[in-house]
């Protein structure tokens, strides 16, 4: 398959996966919903860590194989773990809380902040054309603010905002963090994503006892069928990625963008199926969010 009907597949994927992820904590307890979600995916690459070890043979393919670390190594993903675990709790708590519809383009402006965080710490220069997908992105930003008052939503004073904020945040140095860990240190795909599946179920784990100690009768929690799909959906969108880019003719500057396109599978799954407002307003400012990340990825 050519790697733009993988990137395809990948943001049809990722939408599902910020479906799932929505339909998972609306009206229920965050830390459980999170707990089970990552055992999802630590239990979906435990076989395949224990194959590579004992059997290496029996995987048909390299992109299951788990290579074997040393301590050193392992500390390198349990970092990886601690962070991106850190910005899925903030984000999965302003999920709970905000309308999909604005939830989700929040954290389309991943690329914002990757390019902010690249140039003040790492030396690194935008073009002109970026400069100005970054003006594009930052309108667009400003004006769901304004979307957001319509629905009593003040982007200034709205903490659940401010969570999907530091998530994103987060999220692009993870994303950061991922480049050093693939390009540098010389990690396979398969061997990061195994590992840091498992270790962000000990990052969980503290979570997930003070729920249960200390909010469990505030705040019960509800099984729904989305939840191990969350761990699913994002797997395979990974893996569908992680194949693309993996083709010796992809272009990185056009699987970046999309991806960010799954953004239109939760804003239309945030109207159909969760009955959000406002939809056209926010139809304009997710498209000309779409430009400015085009823009920022090209």
């Amino acid at each position: 398959m050519s790697w733009i009907w993988l990137s395809i597949l990948s943001a049809l994927f990722l939408g599902l996966y910020e479906i799932a992820k929505k339909s998972a904590v609306r009206g229920n307890a965050v830390p459980p919903v999170l707990m089970l979600s990552t055992s999802t995916a630590a239990i979906l690459w435990l076989p395949w860590i224990v194959l590579s070890q004992v059997a290496p043979d029996a995987i048909p393919s390299e992109s299951f194989r788990v290579t074997t670390l040393d301590l050193r190594e392992h500390l390198y993903l349990f970092c990886k773990a601690v962070l991106a675990g850190t910005s899925w709790i903030f984000a999965f708590f302003a999920l709970k809380h905000l309308p999909l519809s604005i939830a989700s383009p929040i954290r389309a402006t991943s690329p914002l902040w990757t390019i902010a965080i690249a140039t003040l710490w790492m030396g690194e220069r935008p073009s002109v054309q970026q400069w100005i997908g970054v003006a594009i992105v930052l309108a667009a930003f400003y004006a769901f603010s304004f979307v957001g008052l319509r629905e009593g939503i003040r982007f200034d004073r709205n903490r659940w905002v401010g969570c999907m904020i530091v998530a994103t945040l987060l999220g692009a140095l993870s994303a950061l963090y991922d480049k050093y860990l693939l390009q540098r240190a010389g990690f396979d795909p398969s061997t990061v994503q195994a590992w840091f599946s498992i270790y962000l179920v000990a990052v969980m784990t503290p979570l997930c006892l003070y729920w249960w100690f200390r909010e469990r009768t505030k705040t019960p929690f509800l099984w729904r069928w989305q939840i191990p799909a969350i761990a699913i959906g994002l797997l395979i969108a990974d893996f569908l990625y992680f194949t693309a880019i993996a083709q010796p003719d992809a272009l990185i500057s056009v699987i970046s963008p999309l991806r960010r396109s799954s953004i239109l599978i939760a804003f239309a799954a945030g109207i159909l199926m969760f009955g959000e407002v406002n939809w056209r307003a926010k139809a304009v400012c997710i498209g000309g969010l779409l430009a400015g990340v085009f823009l920022l990825s090209w």
